[in-house]
């Protein structure tokens, strides 16, 4: 199915005279006049065709000129959930909260929120439902189980799951929505704790092109661009290819850092000249300092970031694709939760490699 990449302008870059007069043309502000379109179905596409051209907000998707004037349900709280949901309040949009510790909707509904005691409760009173949950057994529960959104969901509502989970889990939710006359978008984000705070996630949607559109102006909220991937299923593998490249590339930097250190060089010039370097990412500089001290505040814990490589070599062997590398880094955060570093920053991983060189030395 076509993709689309909407990306926020960026202030600093230069554009010549034309451009502009083409952005104010075509990039308004939000309306405060939306009216919701009516829901339409997609056209069905092969599970995993990925291939796509750009669709431009700025010529073709209307949507995200206009408001989003519905009520907004979110459902969980946690690292992610949490400042995303803060951030559609803070919009002025009308939401409702659940999480299953109630404690954690508090400072939300000090915000303006208002509560329901069940995800059930919440679809039924909201137009469009989001859901950020830990793993798929939780999106399938919060979802489909006793109380599950699906039984509050009918005609004319939404459900977006911006949970990270496999194609399979994507493909339940959607046939539990749509047995109910309900449209369902899978939605979930490359970013961690602090683009979520600041509104710059990236979402991979998949799903009813219609709902899509619908919520655009609440994605823009949410975040710096999104893409639309085509059927069900292609936003859940996107997003476990980018955490399957994430988790290796971070093993391959504690490799870096320890054997920096090990042959009497300071690692904190290495992350300097990597930073600096044709292998720069953002993920080096910002995370590479706090390692060099052994400090892993957490921004994404390590039992989600091996969940998403245990996912994606499950997604790897469906299609019969080889992916050692990122095998061997599953292993290596297998380790890292043996040492009880579950709940740190994923980037804790490089103490599973100082536990091995100890064991060896």
């Amino acid at each position: 199915m076509p993709s689309t990449l909407l990306a926020k302008p960026n202030i600093n870059y230069l554009l010549s005279s034309t451009a502009m007069a083409l952005c104010s043309a075509f990039c308004p502000r939000i309306s405060a006049n939306f009216r919701p379109k009516p829901f339409s179905s997609s056209p069905s596409k092969p599970l995993l065709s990925l291939s796509f051209k750009v669709f431009s907000s700025q010529a073709t998707d209307a949507s995200s000129q206009d408001k989003f004037s519905g009520r907004v349900g979110f459902l969980g709280l946690g690292i992610m959930g949490s400042p995303m949901a803060q951030n559609l309040i803070k919009a002025g949009c009308d939401v409702i909260v659940w999480n299953r510790t109630k404690s954690k909707c508090d400072p939300l509904i000090s915000l303006g929120a208002k509560y329901r005691s069940s995800p059930e409760e919440v679809a039924a009173n909201c137009d469009v439902t989001f859901a950020m949950l830990a793993d798929p057994e939780s999106a399938i529960d919060v979802a489909c189980g006793k109380n599950g959104a699906v039984r509050g969901m009918g005609p004319g509502k939404g459900y977006v799951d911006i949970s990270t989970v496999d194609v399979a889990t994507s493909k339940l939710i959607n046939e539990h929505i749509k047995a109910r006359g309900a449209l369902f978008l899978e939605a979930p984000v490359s970013g961690s704790k602090k683009p979520a705070e600041d509104g710059q996630l990236i979402f991979l949607t998949a799903g009813d092109r219609s709902l899509y559109e619908l919520v655009s102006p609440l994605l823009d909220i949410l975040g710096k661009s999104r893409f639309y991937l085509g059927e069900v299923g292609n936003g859940a593998a996107m997003k476990l290819v980018v955490n399957m490249i994430m988790g290796s590339m971070m093993a391959s930097f504690s490799e870096g850092i320890l054997l920096s250190k090990k042959v009497g060089l300071d690692p904190s010039v290495l992350v300097e000249v990597v930073s600096q370097g044709a292998i720069s990412a953002p993920m080096y500089s910002l995370k590479g300092p706090s390692m060099v001290k052994s400090q892993y505040p957490t921004a994404f814990p390590l039992k989600h970031q091996q969940k998403d490589l245990r996912l994606a070599l499950g997604l790897a062997e469906s299609v019969s694709q080889s992916t050692p590398i990122a095998a061997a880094a599953n292993e290596l955060y297998k380790v890292a939760k043996s040492y009880g570093l579950s709940d740190e920053d994923f980037s804790a991983v490089i103490e599973a490699l100082k536990a091995k060189s100890q064991d060896t030395a």
